[in-house]
């Protein structure tokens, strides 16, 4: 009827450029609905709420441009059926020209080089439509408050993990303290600071479990190969090394006792535990923080201090 009637022409013009505004401005009411409905109290209702109208907003705005397009096509748009003859090799410069002409009656049939509001309200839906998502990546980043003003900093956060000194060692993720006389030769225990899980999810105990994560080995004392600044870091052959991968982030958590390598599963970084967990195969840069270790009056293994370097990925000792 479009191409016939006028008058059904321009009412379909105008549901096409309605239906691209109305993207519009579903894109900004998710960007809105982001800073009206905000999630830092915690609670689960503000998170219902926060992700019920940026979604609601993202929906709309994504299935108003499809359905205005379609709409576009299928009332405004010529619809002729042809078929086009495919040529395997480079095409003469006359059928180079007739594809550009191609082009050029493809715009003019539909309509988008003179028809300025639809045009125009396409762009600006399609712009917009990215903003919600780029609106959403603030929410990733951690921010800081007066109460803790250190918290949308990475750099500082990554300096500092739970571990400080006198803290025991326990077992992952049981919680239980670790004997020095219970560590056997050839041993790996994966180790968690004291306290950590009383944490909680909603405290933090994902986030600080991710950085004070710890491997611990137990070597013959004549095998390790000490620095005299690092000979008071073990206790009778026991070491504990940081185990998030200094590549980027993943766990070191294969232990081959012949050899006393570490190795990283994800991308095949290998550290020495016989030699300060230097690298010596991989694409790790650097290696694994030492934690320094100590004995209680108890027996128990406690933390002498914090580690002296950033865990995890080698780009934070640039900062």
């Amino acid at each position: 009827m479009t191409d016939r009637d006028p008058k059904s022409e321009k009412t379909a013009a105008r549901t096409v450029y309605t239906l691209f505004y109305l993207s519009l401005a579903g894109s900004i009411w998710a960007v809105a609905a982001y800073m009206l409905f905000p999630i830092e109290s915690g609670a689960l209702i503000d998170v219902r709420h926060n992700n019920l109208f940026i979604g609601l907003g993202i929906a709309l705005a994504l299935l108003s441009i499809g359905i205005g397009a379609i709409h576009w096509s299928k009332s405004l748009m010529n619809d002729k059926e042809f078929i086009e003859h495919r040529h395997p090799t480079r095409g003469r410069d006359a059928t180079r020209e007739a594809a550009v002409q191609a082009f050029s009656d493809a715009n003019d049939e539909s309509g988008f080089g003179r028809r300025a509001m639809i045009r125009n309200s396409l762009i600006a839906a399609v712009v917009a439509s990215v903003v919600p998502g780029i609106t959403l990546f603030r929410g990733l980043a951690p921010f800081s408050t007066p109460e803790d003003p250190t918290a949308g900093d990475p750099v500082e956060l990554l300096h500092h993990t739970m571990w400080k000194a006198g803290t025991r060692l326990v077992h992952d993720p049981a919680g239980t303290p670790i004997r020095a006389a219970d560590v056997t030769l050839g041993s790996a225990v994966h180790v968690i600071p004291e306290g950590l899980n009383e944490l909680g999810h909603e405290g933090g105990l994902l986030e600080e479990k991710a950085k004070a994560i710890v491997l611990l080995m137990r070597l013959r004392p004549e095998q390790l190969i000490e620095t005299e600044e690092r000979k008071s870091w073990s206790y009778n052959g026991i070491v504990a090394y940081s185990k998030v991968c200094t590549h980027v982030g993943c766990p070191v958590a294969l232990y081959e006792q012949q050899t006393h390598h570490l190795l990283c599963p994800c991308h095949q970084s290998q550290f020495d535990v016989t030699d300060h967990a230097k690298v010596i195969f991989g694409p790790a840069a650097r290696p694994l923080p030492q934690l320094p270790i100590a004995v209680d009056d108890e027996g128990y293994l406690i933390a002498q201090s914090d580690f002296t370097e950033p865990v995890g990925p080698s780009f934070w000792e640039r900062h």
